[in-house]
């Protein structure tokens, strides 16, 4: 009897000190979401690419320049002397409306008033950020923004609604130099 006992306890000790098995998952993600998405992304970004360049095609009377940072603009007002533009840290004063591609006005100049913005240390929309970047004092810009440069998915949450593209009026007023230690 102490035999048996010993033989049974001596199994319950050898399965007891067994490692745990990993279990397999149950459902196995394939990443078809995130191909889903990036295709939808793709055909938004071409719709949208179509819808503004019939806008510059309609337009034969402005030069619209295709910037590196994907947005289009074409200059109202343009400093041909060389003088600063802002850059990190700087304090510039700027007016804007913004329009949807038809040209009905959604935020006006009087509405939005005069806004003040420290040069990539504040919030501030990509394309409306990365376009003040491309000007001088007193130069009024038109920019025409896909959603993604824009407000994108979300909106923002009041009269811009979801992947709607923008044109922004924008007049650069003043540049403040700060000490950008």
């Amino acid at each position: 009897m102490k035999h048996l006992l010993f033989i049974i306890s001596s199994l319950f000790i050898i399965v007891g000190c067994k490692s745990p098995e990993a279990r397999l998952p149950e459902h196995v993600n394939s990443g078809s979401f995130i191909k889903q998405s990036a295709e939808r992304n793709k055909k938004l970004n071409a719709y949208e690419t179509n819808l503004i360049k019939s806008i510059i095609v309609n337009s034969p009377d402005k030069t619209f320049i295709n910037s590196e940072n994907g947005f289009w603009y074409h200059y109202i007002t343009k400093l041909e002397k060389d003088t600063l533009t802002p850059q990190f840290g700087d304090l510039v004063e700027f007016t804007y409306s913004i329009s949807d591609l038809n040209g009905k006005v959604i935020y006006s100049k009087s509405e939005l008033g005069p806004q003040d913005y420290l040069m990539d240390k504040e919030a501030l929309f990509t394309g409306l950020r990365e376009g003040l970047k491309l000007m001088k004092p007193t130069e009024e810009v038109t920019f025409i923004f896909p959603s993604q440069m824009a407000y994108g998915y979300y909106g923002d949450d009041n009269r811009i609604g979801t992947n709607v593209p923008i044109i922004c009026q924008v007049k650069l007023n003043t540049i403040t130099k700060t000490n950008n230690d």
